[in-house]
């Protein structure tokens, strides 16, 4: 039985994290570093294909384009029929699937970097699209385990901003934080503030500044492949959990003092 100073607990463990999201790692600063420079030396195929994932972002936000998940798995691991009663297990049981989901999406992210890590700046062109779908995939499954919808517009813009808010700055974080805080009733507002989502691609295209340069060494590229796609996976599988879970725990923070 879940009780109030319980769910209470676990929302101060969220706002730790949040608070610890409001600075970048001094490697990540880094890595942002000879994005300009190798951006001359990229092959168009690689430019090509992030104009392609420029309109397939856009399309996801419109209609969930190609990277909706199929909920039926996913409930089924939860061990009930419909997202309404994923909606009322206990934070536990959420967390323990979510937990053991996410171990599943980092391991093939790090086999499927280590694989792209071969061959240069080619298969960067291949790792790019490959890791945006795992990514949106990932935030979709975790969705669902939170009891929400992700076929619903709102949480694709939901999702979009947990992309955002993992590749962005100090200043981006908070603002967004700010903007998921209300997110439940002022979706609506929200939407409206993802007018530059196209920057998400942008800032998404910038974190591979030095798996550009490393991919230029055969060997390298594929330990780094490896550690960067892992490394990618991790966060995004974070922040997707703590914000979807922080949203479930207010609701059922609501529901108890509803019921009181």
């Amino acid at each position: 039985m879940e009780t109030k100073q319980m769910l209470e607990q676990e929302l101060q463990t969220i706002t730790r994290w949040e608070q610890d999201q409001k600075d970048l790692w001094f490697w990540e600063k880094l890595g942002r570093l000879p994005f300009k420079v190798l951006d001359k030396l990229t092959p168009n195929i690689v430019h090509k294909k992030i104009g392609q994932l420029l309109d397939e972002l856009g399309s996801y936000i419109q209609s969930g384009g190609q990277y909706l998940v199929k909920e039926e798995k996913i409930l089924e691991r939860l061990g009930v029929p419909s997202q309404e009663q994923a909606a009322q297990l206990p934070l536990a049981a959420m967390d323990r699937i979510c937990d053991e989901m996410i171990d599943e999406r980092v391991t093939f992210a790090q086999i499927q970097g280590a694989t792209t890590g071969v061959g240069g700046a080619l298969t960067l062109a291949i790792d790019i699209p490959a890791l945006l779908g795992l990514a949106l995939k990932t935030l979709q499954e975790i969705a669902i385990i939170y009891g929400y919808n992700p076929k619903e517009k709102k949480e694709r813009i939901f999702i979009v901003k947990c992309l955002q808010f993992t590749s962005s700055d100090i200043v981006g974080k908070k603002a967004i934080l700010d903007q998921l805080t209300s997110f439940s009733n002022h979706h609506q507002q929200v939407f409206s503030q993802l007018q530059g989502w196209r920057e998400v691609m942008m800032t998404f295209r910038d974190q591979y500044g030095w798996k550009k340069l490393f991919q230029f060494v055969p060997i390298v590229g594929i330990v780094f492949g490896a550690m960067f796609n892992k490394a990618f996976i991790e966060d995004i599988a974070e922040t997707g959990k703590m914000l979807y879970r922080k949203r479930r725990i207010l609701e059922k923070l609501s529901q108890l003092e509803a019921g009181a």
